[in-house]
């Protein structure tokens, strides 16, 4: 008789913890990130930061995409001039996904080139760096309007190609940008 008992509380005990499972899985969870897949191609827009000018974003398959900047670096540790980028770019999770945006989560590799003008202390120089970039960014990708807006981060890591005192110099770039997807 005890071995019966026995086995009827075990009985009781694991169906109260199946019910408690099932009760459990009732709650809601927080959605996860679920992989990105582009449902545009090529994107034109403009930039504001570090570079402001013209940007551009190509999708070459749902998750890899080139991008681009050309434009106005000014102010930059004295320096004003052309900036010039290119990354490729891996579009990895999607941190929100509804049904009017995505967004995405994108980090890549590629490089710059920037030509510039310095005032140091009224003596004038122009130089030209040569520089590899790390950009992490989030993009805004509406669904409905053939728009998207992105926020990127970037590390620079930079060669200098002219005669000057520095060698190499690394700096942060960082912009906010739209862009029209045709």
């Amino acid at each position: 008789m005890g071995s019966t008992r026995i086995l009827v509380t075990l009985c009781a005990a694991a169906l109260a913890l199946g019910a408690m499972s099932e009760v459990a899985d009732a709650r809601p969870r927080p959605k996860r990130g679920k992989t990105f897949t582009a449902n545009k191609e090529f994107g034109l827009g403009l930039i504001l930061g570090a570079p402001t000018g013209l940007s551009g974003k190509y999708f070459y398959s749902e998750d890899k995409a080139i991008d681009f900047a050309v434009g106005f670096l000014g102010r930059y540790r004295g320096r004003d001039g052309l900036h010039v980028h290119v990354d490729h770019l891996w579009h990895p999770v999607s941190l929100v996904s509804d049904s009017a945006f995505e967004l995405p989560l994108y980090v890549g590799v590629g490089g710059r080139f920037y030509s510039f003008d310095w005032d140091d202390n009224d003596r004038y120089d122009d130089g030209q760096v040569l520089g590899v970039r790390v950009p992490v960014g989030i993009a805004f990708d509406f669904n409905n309007v053939p728009l998207d807006i992105f926020v990127e981060l970037a590390f620079v890591l930079d060669f200098y190609v002219s005669d000057y005192d520095d060698n190499v110099d690394g700096d942060f770039n960082g912009g906010v940008g739209v862009r029209y997807w045709f």
